[in-house]
């Protein structure tokens, strides 16, 4: 029996590019290859495809082969320099470990539309709203989501949000990993935190802080067979929390504890499912996707955020909670995988 050609994609041109190699090393390390025949290929800082025999650190400094993905539906497969010819290699399915810009905003899960290639995650609309956290809670408030207190502003501009009450957090509302997030406590800083938000977006997103327990669910599935992890908290003795930009995640995090399963009464816990999985279905989401809330002290459920490709490092959330719940990241892996073959069909 024949594997199937599995295309692994990862880097790209986000901030979160180092995070995506380390997804995909993981992948790499725990993929079925008696099942699957894996192909990788990195997305350099600045765009270009690359193969490689297997995504690692420092990777992009490696002599290799230049590639591009066929957008013939009929071809279904990746073009690999190969001196002065080409060489067609024939795709069956791509998982894109990809996270932020160009990865879960849509861009990628364009191009395997066009090329008519199955792939694993959320499809162009839902990866769309999602990585647009204005947009996400616009959604999922219409599906009675509660979402915290927000406004809009740009850089040019920051007195849109001046009338909101402080402590506020203001963040880029396309970007992930906290990066150029900031918490404004006096008013004197507001005009730096957003400047330092728009740093990564122009579109600003100014939230009231809301007093509560970080909690996440890792939903697995489509429509409404729908598979959960436990559930998880995070713990912090101070700040927010920033994982993937500590200067070593592997070993912990300098102000953040993440406990598995989540420390939470019965109820709260059902309470808290019952909203991931309500804006998983909302949000269109396929495949996977962490949601994101806070479980305040009168046991209201508010939505944070959705990723929709989220970290598979070996740190990161998602795995962890799926382990917990008895799946291990190879049979997550071929559930992915399956999920997205059968959407394909």
């Amino acid at each position: 029996m024949s594997k199937l050609r599995v295309l692994v994609l990862f880097g790209g041109c986000s901030d979160e590019h180092d995070v995506s190699v380390k997804s995909a090393m993981n992948v790499a390390k725990s993929i079925d290859t008696e099942k699957y025949e894996p192909f990788y290929v990195g997305i350099t800082r600045d765009g270009a495809w690359k193969l490689c025999e297997r995504p690692c650190l420092g990777w992009e400094e490696q002599r290799l082969r230049a590639v591009a993905l066929s957008p013939d539906k009929h071809t279904r497969g990746l073009l690999i320099a190969d001196r002065r010819q080409c060489i067609i290699q024939n795709i069956d399915v791509a998982f894109p470990v990809m996270h932020g810009r160009y990865g879960e905003d849509g861009a990628i899960q364009g191009l395997f539309e066009l090329a008519g290639i199955p792939y694993v995650g959320c499809g162009i609309a839902s990866s769309a709203i999602c990585l647009d956290k204005a947009l996400t809670y616009a959604v999922a408030s219409e599906a009675g989501v509660a979402v915290p207190e927000h406004v809009i502003c740009a850089a040019e501009n920051p007195s849109d949000a001046a009338p909101m009450d402080l402590p506020v957090f203001v963040k880029p509302a396309r970007s992930g990993s906290s990066f150029g997030v900031s918490k404004v406590e006096q008013g004197g800083d507001f005009r730096k935190a957003v400047e330092a938000a728009a740093a990564f977006d122009e579109k600003v997103l100014v939230e009231r802080e809301v007093r509560g327990s970080e909690v996440g669910c890792a939903v697995l599935g489509t429509g409404s067979d729908l598979v959960v992890g436990e559930l998880d908290q995070i713990v912090l003795s101070h700040g927010f929390f920033r994982i993937h930009q500590e200067s070593d995640p592997e070993s912990g995090s300098e102000n953040s504890e993440i406990r598995v399963p989540a420390e939470i009464a019965p109820e709260h816990h059902d309470r808290v499912i019952e909203v991931a999985t309500s804006t998983f279905r909302a949000l269109g989401c396929q495949g996977l996707a962490r949601v994101d809330m806070f479980l305040c002290d009168d046991g209201r459920v508010v939505l944070n955020e959705v990723n929709t490709m989220p970290g598979l490092t070996s740190y990161s959330r998602y795995p962890r909670m799926m382990e917990a719940a008895g799946v291990s990241l190879t049979n997550l892996i071929d559930c992915l995988i399956n999920l997205a073959l059968k959407r394909g069909a």
